[in-house]
């Protein structure tokens, strides 16, 4: 028993053959030997035997297939001068691959018991003074310079993380990422797709994504419940000269209901009363401190003899009033009864452009992102 637990370890490091990776009846016996049940409640001890228990949880997925490696690498384009950055190399399956293409690899993972299995096999190699480990959690940790990606990315941070590389203050020529297969496609949707969302829309404004190949989930050990697929990311050499946070919440406000008329999203009250709240702490147009009125407001200086209006009162009046400069904005180029899931990045864009040139606003102004590692995923909801 024992010893068929070290041979299956041996084809997650990448020692054993295909053959034995691909067998039903040897992955269950590993399941078995390992003590873990459907529901990942059983736990075996660690380090014995050269044991790693791999935790699903934590989207800790070994692709160990040899020709689907070397084809990521082979289509990554990877150039002998390159710095990559590997985000999650578990075991270092992929890493070594890397380290025979690339001038150096950063190795970004968060789990200590893999880097030190990472580190040992690229002792054995030869080749550790290539690789830089970093120990610490993707989305926090603070990438150094490179030149490319090429990650299998745990399922769980792909929108933080992809977020975090389009968005971040470092430039790099492309991002090779092996994503779950409903992501990857949901990433590539086009505008009418039943699939379009938010996410694509905020990653096409600064990058485009290509489909390289999926990958089925039995090539993972542990198998994963869905497959997956490859894509390339590659940074647009020019973008829209657009305040990424004001996009971003006009976005957001857009997507809400993708489905949903703009018109009827933007006459719903909160949504009304948000943006007057915001195009007024603005204050870059005078018109918006005409939708606003305040009970110490005295036109001629003296005593009123008139019963003064509630805030409450003047806030339904300011509402109204500019829920009507909303309409204007929306009708003026037509898009009143048009859904947000139909609509292109360039007439997204000329949309937010008449919204701001009117005054109104999505995002505070006088907020704005500061750090590399702040999240922007709340671009991808």
């Amino acid at each position: 028993m024992l010893r068929r637990a070290k041979c299956l370890y041996g084809v997650i490091l990448g020692h054993g053959s295909l053959g034995q990776l691909q067998s039903t009846s040897r992955y269950r016996s590993y399941r078995k030997i390992n003590g873990a049940d459907d529901d990942g409640r059983r736990k075996r001890e660690e380090g014995q035997d050269g044991y790693l228990q791999l935790h699903k949880s934590k989207g800790q997925h070994l692709l160990t297939n040899q020709r689907i490696l070397d084809s990521i690498v082979r289509k990554s384009a990877i150039k002998p001068t390159d710095t990559v950055l590997e985000i999650g190399p578990g075991t270092g399956n992929l890493t070594l691959k890397l380290l025979e293409a690339a001038k150096s690899v950063v190795a970004v993972e968060i789990d200590k018991r893999m880097v030190e299995v990472l580190q040992k096999r690229v002792a054995e190699c030869g080749v550790q003074d290539r690789l830089t480990v970093i120990c610490k959690d993707a989305l926090k940790a603070e990438f150094p310079p490179f030149d490319i990606v090429v990650a299998n990315i745990p399922y769980g941070i792909s929108s933080p993380l992809v977020a975090k590389l389009v968005y971040g203050a470092r430039s790099f020529r492309s991002a090779t990422l092996l994503l779950q297969k409903e992501f990857a496609r949901r990433l590539m949707a086009k505008p009418g797709d039943s699939e379009f969302n938010r996410l694509a829309v905020n990653v096409k404004l600064v990058a485009n994504v290509e489909f390289v190949m999926d990958v089925s989930k039995r090539e993972f050990v542990p198998c994963p419940k869905v497959d997956s697929s490859v894509v390339i990311i590659r940074p647009k050499a020019e973008v829209p000269n657009v305040n990424l946070d004001e996009w971003s919440a006009f976005t957001k406000a857009c997507f809400g209901n993708k489905n949903k008329t703009l018109g009827a999203t933007f006459k719903q009250k909160k949504k009304v009363m948000e943006l007057l709240r915001l195009s007024k702490l603005a204050g870059s147009n005078g018109e918006t401190d005409n939708y606003i009125c305040s009970n110490d407001d005295n036109w001629d200086g003296g005593e009123s003899d008139e019963e003064e209006l509630s805030s409450s009162s003047c806030s339904e009046m300011g509402a109204s009033s500019f829920k009507e400069k909303l309409m204007g904005v929306l009708k003026s180029a037509d898009f009143e009864d048009k859904r947000p899931s139909k609509l292109s990045n360039e007439e997204l864009l000329h949309l937010l452009a008449l919204f701001n040139q009117a005054g109104i606003y999505f995002h505070d102004q006088s907020k704005s992102r500061n750090a590399e590692n702040e999240s922007f995923s709340v671009a991808y909801c």
